[in-house]
């Protein structure tokens, strides 16, 4: 066989296991297997998980926060001075600053990722073509799904609707959308999934990002999932407005985001940073209902969002940072919480994106993370160094320096 790991914790309270690996596959999973392998890994009793899954990021327009800060702190400004810099983008420019962004996140046990990749009559295809020819040349180093995506909108900005048909002829894999920044939001809608419809694409939106819940378009996106038999393939990333909304009408939301089986990517680093900026007291956290949700029988998927622009002036790409920053916003720290944020960036986000071969046991696909910590319920708040990251069975990333603590 290529890889042994030896001895790896896989769940608390359970014999440790082997765990080999054939040609990128699973191919044995024991509590001692004795064949031998090209390479091996001594796992002692380390906790093994699968690859985590970012299912939310901006390569494109990642560490540009010292080119013109966003002073005000607000959504508003954020759009307005990102717009300003993007015509300023070269292709050269985008290529080294993504490519920067997405090796953050691999060396972090990033092995699959959704990027959201924008384009509008005033930049062109420069950042998109980039992010395609990233998705290529990194393709054994981390899985991309590359999201079509008009941030300044499609009927606001003439010409977008062309280009969003052009992008998908370029190969995007996702249908992107943004209805707040839109109007009417709901033609958006419906010109999203017109698009996703004709090249059968899933959807991922920017929902319903606002402070109040007085214009959401979120129910319109849940009845037209439905009518359109797209039940799982539409996600929404921040739908911030939904922490506003009064217990009676979020209850009737929630239930319908059940049913539609809306995915919803929370992105508290952005959301806390962006959000209830004009609160003088009593300062909301602006992020959406997380545990709400989760108990509704949404599927959760925690996400990075940005990287040190003017959305979001800081982060380096870890998935265990963002899940560790959600544990206090989302009162996700009790007993029974705690156990559900690690699938928040693993299980939760592969099933949103599709990925059927994900996950530890035989026959999927090897893309895995080793943590050094010997306890699964602490791994999150452990935030560990990731000692190996395996994709498609190969070693892409290994930490092996030792710290001592001199006395």
């Amino acid at each position: 066989m290529d890889l042994l790991i030896k001895q790896a914790r896989l769940n608390d309270g359970e014999a440790l296991q082997d765990i080999a690996i054939d040609q990128g596959k699973i191919v044995e999973i024991a509590p001692e297997i004795k064949d031998s392998a090209k390479e091996v890994i001594e796992a002692n009793g380390r906790v093994l998980i699968p690859g985590l899954v970012e299912s939310h990021i901006h390569l494109d327009k990642a560490l540009i926060a010292d080119r013109e800060p966003n002073k005000s702190g607000t959504l508003k400004e954020a759009i307005q001075v990102t717009a300003k810099l993007k015509p300023t983008f070269t292709e050269e420019d985008v290529y080294t600053r993504a490519k920067q962004a997405l090796e953050m996140i691999i060396r972090r046990g990033a092995t699959t990722v959704r990027t959201h990749s924008e384009f509008d009559p005033a930049q062109g295809f420069t950042g998109f073509n980039m992010i395609m020819k990233l998705k290529e040349e990194y393709k054994d180093l981390i899985d991309m799904q590359v999201v079509a995506f008009p941030q300044e909108g499609i009927f606001k900005a003439p010409g977008t609707d062309k280009m969003m048909y052009e992008a998908m002829e370029m190969g995007a894999d996702v249908v992107g959308g943004i209805p707040y920044n839109d109007a009417p939001a709901n033609d958006h809608i419906d010109l999203i999934f017109e698009i996703a419809k004709k090249y059968d694409k899933d959807i991922d939106l920017h929902q319903d990002f606002a402070d109040e819940a007085d214009n959401t378009s979120i129910e319109y996106l849940c009845e037209k999932t439905i009518e359109e038999g797209y039940q799982g393939r539409v996600s929404v990333g921040h739908l911030t407005a939904l922490h506003a909304m009064p217990k009676e009408q979020l209850d009737r939301v929630i239930k319908k985001m059940a049913e539609a089986k809306i995915n919803v990517m929370p992105l508290p680093a952005t959301d806390l940073h962006l959000g209830a900026r004009k609160d003088e007291y009593n300062v909301r956290r602006a992020v959406t209902p997380i545990r709400k949700l989760r108990d509704g029988g949404v599927n959760i998927c925690l996400a990075t969002n940005n990287i040190r622009n003017a959305f979001t002036p800081y982060g380096n790409g870890d998935l265990f940072q963002i899940a560790m920053l959600a544990v206090p916003v989302g009162h996700l720290g009790g007993a029974d919480d705690l156990p559900t944020v690690l699938p928040m960036i693993t299980e939760n986000p592969a099933k949103a994106l599709g990925l059927t071969d994900y996950g530890i046991s035989v026959g999927k696909k090897a893309d895995l993370v080793l943590l050094d910590t010997k306890v699964k319920a602490d791994a999150v708040i452990d935030i560990p160094e990731r000692l190996y990251v395996i994709k498609n069975g190969r070693i892409t990333v290994k930490v092996d320096h030792h710290v001592s603590i001199l006395k």
